[in-house]
């Protein structure tokens, strides 16, 4: 493969995507430059600050504002503020010239062919031959941009299609054209993948490409659904979110933050493009569309969509639904189906799925009419999108953020069976489905000796999906490579003398089975291994302690089986730093309480960029007392200097735990220290486990030994703790805190402070232990506590009292 050393990129074009692609760069530590057009007149305030149309600020006044938008957005498209300054901006006119200091140079001006020659004609002059050129193009043909391009050009021309928001959807479609060097290819699917953070998806260079086409189509072909069975907003979206392994955003609520403009104008390309598509009339737009986009009720953009934010007689923000038959908005009515109540004790996603494809209800019937209209519809795009059916999978789940793509929900509702019922439903599949059933094979995917398989229908065998070699992925290891396990964990064999503890419990919390699992792998460890991951593939790491147990227990003032639960799980969090083998923790996503504070035990951590981490026992009344309190207090003793520095950085370690900060990336979660310089980030999150692997064995390698319990841990006592009680009684009297929160953090300050000792002076991580350990009792009995711990038990958030 050839190599592109990538150290600096041009991004042409300032717009939503522009910004937020040359933001994700600078995210992984490439240089940007980002450009767009000079204005044509200036503004009546340049006017009155007597500017002019040579002036810099008015020349750069498109890009500058842009990017300005981008950075404050919400969520965040940098994983640190700081890495703006990797970013510089410019005009086409007055910076085009600086592209020749760049290695990639991508274009993503507005979808209009005539606009985007006239770039690449200026590119043309500036861009130095044999880097790479992109275009993000959604849906404008590859080969038609190719037109009056040089040779060299069209060499290491390619599509390179990120989705909104890029930091956040990790789908990258790469579409070559017919000229396109197939190293070019090679470089920037390894390139998207290893470095970007992304999956990576060989496309064809056909109508939307891969993830829109059948994105839109399902969109659509629920929209005919909906109106044909009469369904309202707030239903529909109850039925087709998380319940069903996708966003909360589900259908309607996505429309409107995407734009319904947006889909409209893909979904009327499409069928002015596809003559021959068998399903050509579903990307017609039906009336509850229609209606929509003629009044120009486009969603967020507009202020009213499918849903309307306004104000209630108390001035309470109110979210209200459009009425299709009127089109006037009212209250969101309880969407209530008898199958999502069948299928909501069932965490495991197939097992919900084969529910709700099974009910009798008009739920039942929405999915039946969704679910196989879209198998049929993927079933048939190949060989015409993809000539692999995991392509399809991986675009729709990575640009859509799915679970699961179309052909593994099929999987999961069984082939065979889910054919009959298709061909019953009138959705009869593609011929190349039936050959593969008679061929014996009754799956689209299988694994086999740790690999993920996918049927190939060219030469009608399985074959190991390209580019995970070196993933790791725990699913493909259920057969062969487990250990053992109990109804919390399960513990596998990575091969090389590594050990891995998968949690997979609601939320993945911390309960006695992930407890008694982390113990176990490190005793068989110790005895037969050389090192411990502590890494899942669920959606998060872990939400934090089984609070349900707690609550169980504290109402029943059973205080000596919290006092027994607390102590084991410091003495696990000790057990994981404290042994002879390395242990690595890989947190992703969530990484809360006593996720954290297992973070915070590892002797490294491997986190994925994404990941959310923070001590948020404060939020149900607690504080902290799984070791973190305590790991908080000794991360500031080691950073000490002398004087207000010492008294200040323990402060701001303080108002972390006092205030329930979670970190919004992986990297803020270094200048919270609660990853420390040693620590690693892994952009795409599939390598997690794979990198995390690595890191354990590099630790055994260098001859790790057995770290001793500390004894040094330098505390303020009475003088820090008087410090602190007085800026905790002035929020209290300033109506900022509760009565309640002002006794949560005064137990906070006595932890860190290492109690009413008379002096400063050092003590060990036991007697820290036990001072969290105390204050966590006396706060489980309070009455504030338990109201809050119930409140979020019962899928509420935990109130402020």
């Amino acid at each position: 493969m050839k190599k592109f050393n990538i150290k600096k990129v041009a991004v042409l074009g300032s717009g939503i995507m522009g910004s937020r692609i040359a933001c994700h760069f600078a995210n992984i530590g490439v240089e940007a430059l980002l450009l767009d057009i000079v204005p044509k007149e200036l503004t009546e305030e340049e006017k009155k600050q007597g500017l002019t149309s040579e002036s810099p600020a008015v020349r750069n006044r498109i890009v500058n504002d842009a990017f300005q938008k981008t950075i404050k957005s919400n969520p965040a498209p940098l994983y640190h503020p700081s890495f703006a300054e990797r970013i510089s901006l410019g005009n086409f006119e007055d910076n085009m010239k600086d592209i020749a200091g760049c290695d990639w140079t991508i274009e993503v001006v507005v979808e209009n062919l005539n606009i985007k020659k006239q770039v690449f004609d200026q590119v043309e002059k500036y861009r130095k031959p044999g880097t790479l050129i992109t275009t993000n193009t959604s849906g404008i043909p590859i080969n038609l941009m190719l037109d009056g391009r040089s040779e060299d050009f069209q060499r290491y021309f390619c599509g390179t299609h990120f989705f909104n928001p890029p930091r956040y959807l990790r789908l990258l479609e790469i579409i070559p054209s017919q000229k396109t060097d197939p190293q070019v290819v090679q470089f920037l699917m390894h390139y998207g993948d290893l470095y970007l953070g992304k999956e990576t998806v060989l496309c064809k260079d056909t109508p939307a490409f891969i993830a829109n086409r059948i994105g839109v189509y399902g969109i659509l072909s629920t929209m005919h659904t909906v109106e044909k069975m009469g369904l309202s907003v707030s239903e529909v979206d109850k039925l087709t979110g998380p319940v069903i392994g996708r966003p909360k955003s589900a259908t309607f609520r996505t429309m409107d933050v995407v734009g319904l403009d947006t889909t409209v104008n893909v979904a009327n390309n499409l069928f002015g493009a596809l003559k021959h598509d068998e399903s050509r009339e579903m990307f017609q737009l039906p009336g509850i569309v229609k209606g929509l986009y003629e009044r120009k009720w486009l969603g967020d953009k507009t202020g009213q969509g499918y849903y309307k934010k306004t104000k209630d007689e108390k001035g309470k923000t109110v979210i209200l639904e459009l009425d299709f038959g009127t089109h006037e908005y009212r209250e969101q009515p309880k969407a209530k189906f008898a199958a999502l109540e069948a299928a909501k004790p069932k965490d495991d996603l197939k097992e919900r799925l084969q529910i709700l494809i099974n009910a009798k209800d008009k739920a039942g019937e929405f999915y039946r009419a969704t679910f196989y209209d879209l198998f049929k519809y993927c079933s048939y795009r190949i060989p015409e999108i993809a000539d692999e059916l995991y392509r399809i999978d991986q675009a729709v789940a990575a640009g859509f953020g799915w679970e699961y793509g179309p052909f593994e929900t099929w999987d999961m509702l069984g082939v065979r069976e889910t054919v009959g019922k298709m061909e019953t439903a009138g959705a009869k599949p593609s011929q190349w489905v039936y050959e593969m059933l008679e061929n014996g094979a009754e799956s689209f995917y299988k694994a086999e000796n740790g690999k993920r398989l996918y049927y190939d229908i060219s030469n009608k065998s399985y074959q190991v999906i390209p580019g995970t070699d070196e993933f790791i992925l725990l699913d493909t290891l259920r057969d062969n490579k487990v250990l053992w396990k109990n109804d919390g964990a399960t513990i596998f064999n990575l091969g090389d003398g590594i050990l891995n503890v998968a949690f997979h419990t609601k939320m993945n919390t911390l309960g006695a089975g992930p407890i008694e699992a982390i113990n176990r792998a490190i005793d068989m460890a110790e005895k037969d291994y050389v090192g411990v991951v502590i890494g899942n593939e669920g959606q998060n790491f872990s939400a934090g302690a089984n609070l349900a147990m707690l609550f169980m227990y504290a109402i029943e003032q059973e205080f000596e089986e919290v006092e027994m639960m607390i102590r084991q799980f410091q003495n696990t969090m000790m057990r994981a730093r404290y042994s002879s083998i390395p242990v690595v923790v890989a947190p992703h996503g969530m990484a809360l309480g006593g996720g954290c504070e297992l973070t915070m035990h590892a002797d490294q951590v491997q986190a994925a960029a994404e990941t959310y981490i923070g001590l948020v026992e404060v939020g149900v009344g607690l504080i902290p007392a799984g070791g973190g309190t305590k790991e908080m207090t000794l991360r500031v003793s080691d950073r000490l200097e002398a004087g207000d520095i010492e008294l200040n950085d323990l402060q701001n370690a303080f108002m972390n735990i006092a205030t329930a900060k979670v970190s919004t990336s992986a990297q803020e979660a270094f200048d919270m220290h609660i990853l420390r310089d040693r620590d690693n980030i892994t952009l795409n999150r599939k390598r997690l486990i794979a990198d995390a692997k690595e890191a354990a064995l590099a630790l055994a390698e260098a001859g790790y030994s057995q770290p001793v319990p500390r004894k040094d841990i330098k505390v303020q006592g009475k003088s820090g703790l008087a410090l602190f009680h007085a800026g905790i009684y002035g929020m209290r009297m300033g109506h900022y805190i509760s009565d309640h929160d002002k006794k949560i953090a005064e137990k906070i300050a006595y932890v860190m402070c290492g109690g009413d000792l008379s002096y400063p002076q050092t003590v060990s991580e036991q007697y820290l232990l036990d001072l969290e350990r105390e204050a966590f009792l006396s706060l489980t009995g309070e009455k504030k506590t338990l109201e809050r711990i119930q409140s979020l038990l019962q899928g509420g958030k935990p109130v402020r009292n």
